[in-house]
C-alpha cells in the first residue's frame, strides 16, 4: 500500500504529534509499505530552523525508509494566535501546491494538531483522487478556546464550520480518545466513521537504558536525590506552576528535587517565577533529543503529569502517561476523566485534582517516603502498557484500517472488534 501521510511535525522534533506520526510510519514501512510524509523544516516550538535544515520550497529525505518531503512555511515560534494562523496556513498552501509533484498513493493521511493541516489533507486527496483519513489528536477549536488563545465568537464559528467540514468530507476519521468518539457522534457523524486508536510507547526506545542513569544524575548535579519529572510542552494547557507551587511546599525536603525539560510558549515565564520564588529545589533543562529521554526517565522516580482544569481536557489521554508506563516511573496525574479512568484501571500511578499544588506536594512526599510503593506502581503500568499500548501493534492495527479504507471496503466491524481486543481490561467508565 502507499499512504501519503501530511503532518506539520516530524522528528527531528520530539512533540507528541511527530513522534506519533514517525512512529507509525516507521512500523508501516517495517511491514513493507510506501510512506511518504509532507511536513515542513523541524523549527517547533522556537520557531529557529532546526541546525543542518533549511526552510526551503521544497526539499528531500530519508528517514528509516519514510521519504520526507519538506515545504515551506511561514516560521514562527509556538505563541502567539496571529503568527502561529499563518504559519499553519502557509503550511496548507505548501501541501497542497506541492501535492502533484508527490508521487501516487492509495490513501492520504493528515493529522490534526494542526487543524489547517488536517484541512489539507482534504485538497491533496482530491488531486490525488484517493480517500482521505482525517486523525484528530486535539478537538479543535475547543482546545484553543479552552486555553483561552481565541475569544472572539465570530472568529469561533467560522472555526466550528470548518471543523464540520471537515469531519463530514473525510473518508474516515481516527481519534485518541473514546471522549473524541463521543463527542463526534454529538456532532452527527455515523459512529462507524469513526475509529479510537490511542497513543502508545515505542517499546524499542522507551526500556531502561543499559548504562543506567548515573552520569547523567552526575552530570546535573542529582546524585542521591529523589527526582519528581515534568517531560514535555511548557504551554498554556499545562498550568505549570502547580509544580512551582508545590516545590515551594517541599522546599524544606532537600532530598526532593523537580526537573522539568522541554520547551513552549510558558517556559520563559516559568523561569521568571522560579527565580522570583527562590526555589533551589527546581531544575528546568531545555528541550533534550528524543533518543536521549529514556536516560532522562531513568533518572527520574516520579513522572508528572498535569493540564489545567477544564471540561475539555477530560476527553484527553496525555502521550507522556504511555511512557511513563513503559519506562515504569509511577504517575502523578493531574488530569480528570479519561486519563484518570485509564491511569486508575492500570495501577500505574495516582490521581489528584489540577492545579492543585498542596495534593501534589503530598503525593510526591508519599512516593519519596516509600521506595517499594514506587517500584510497585510503576511495575504495574509496565505490565499495562505491555499488554495493551505497545506502538507497534497500535500501528499495524492503524494500518489495517487504512487499508480497509483504500480497498473502499467496510470497516467498522475490524474496528470495533480490534478496540475490543485493546479495552480488554480497562473501560472508560470504570
Amino acid at each position: 500500500m502507499r499512504i501519503l501521510f501530511l503532518s506539520h511535525y516530524f522528528p527531528p522534533e520530539v512533540n507528541a504529534p511527530a513522534s506519533r506520526t514517525y512512529e507509525h510510519c516507521k512500523q508501516w514501512v517495517k511491514d513493507g509499505h510506501e510512506v511518504t510524509v509532507v511536513t515542513c523544516a523541524p523549527n517547533h516550538p522556537r520557531g529557529i530552523v532546526y541546525e543542518g535544515y533549511r526552510n526551503a520550497l521544497f526539499q528531500r529525505e530519508d528517514k528509516d525508509g519514510i521519504r520526507v518531503v519538506r515545504v515551506w512555511t511561514y516560521v514562527t515560534a509556538n505563541e502567539g494566535f496571529l503568527k502561529r494562523t499563518i504559519n499553519y496556513l502557509s503550511y496548507m498552501v505548501s501541501a497542497i501546491l506541492v501535492a502533484p509533484l508527490l508521487p501516487s498513493c492509495d490513501v492520504v493521511l493528515s493529522t490534526s494538531p494542526q487543524f489547517f493541516n488536517g484541512l489539507a489533507g482534504y485538497v491533496v486527496g482530491r488531486i490525488k483522487r484517493a480517500p482521505w483519513v482525517l486523525e484528530i489528536r486535539d478537538l479543535w477549536p475547543e482546545s484553543i478556546v479552552a486555553v483561552g488563545a481565541i475569544t472572539s465568537r465570530p472568529i469561533i464559528r467560522v472555526l466550528e464550520w470548518l471543523e464540520r467540514f471537515a469531519y463530514r468530507k473525510a473518508s474516515h476519521l481516527v481519534v485518541v480518545t473514546d471522549a473524541f468518539k463521543t463527542h463526534m457522534a454529538k456532532l452527527g457523524i455515523p459512529i462507524e466513521k469513526v475509529t479510537v486508536i490511542k497513543n502508545g510507547a515505542d517499546l524499542s526506545l522507551y526500556r531502561r537504558p543499559p548504562h543506567g542513569h548515573e552520569a547523567l544524575a552526575k552530570e546535573l548535579g542529582l546524585e542521591g536525590k529523589f527526582v519528581a519529572s515534568y517531560f514535555g510542552t511548557h504551554g498554556m494547557a499545562h498550568h505549570l506552576e502547580t509544580v512551582l507551587e508545590a516545590a515551594d511546599r517541599l522546599r524544606d525536603h532537600p532530598a526532593i528535587v523537580f526537573l522539568l525539560v522541554g520547551d513552549g510558549a510558558e517556559r520563559k515565564r516559568l523561569v521568571a517565577m522560579r527565580e522570583a520564588m527562590g526555589l533551589p529545589n527546581v531544575l528546568m533543562l531545555p528541550q533534550q533529543p528524543k533518543e536521549r529521554m529514556p536516560e532522562f526517565w531513568s533518572l527520574s522516580d516520579v513522572s508528572l503529569v498535569l493540564l489545567k482544569k477544564s471540561d475539555l481536557f477530560k476527553t484527553v489521554l496525555p502521550s507522556k502517561i504511555f511512557e511513563s508506563m513503559a519506562m515504569e516511573k509511577p504517575i502523578i496525574l493531574g488530569v480528570e476523566g479519561e486519563s484518570a479512568e485509564l491511569v486508575r484501571a492500570s495501577g500505574g500511578g495516582v490521581c489528584i485534582p489540577p492545579e492543585d499544588a498542596e495534593e501534589l506536594a503530598a503525593q510526591v512526599l508519599k512516593f519519596f517516603e516509600d521506595p517499594a510503593l514506587c517500584q510497585k506502581v510503576g511495575a504495574s503500568g509496565r505490565a499495562y502498557v505491555l499488554q495493551h499500548f505497545d506502538r507497534a501493534k497500535l500501528a499495524q492495527r492503524y494500518l489495517r484500517l487504512l487499508s480497509a479504507v483504500a480497498q473502499g471496503g467496510p470497516t467498522s466491524a475490524m474496528t470495533d472488534r480490534d478496540e475490543e481486543t485493546e479495552q480488554r481490561g480497562y473501560s472508560p467508565k470504570s
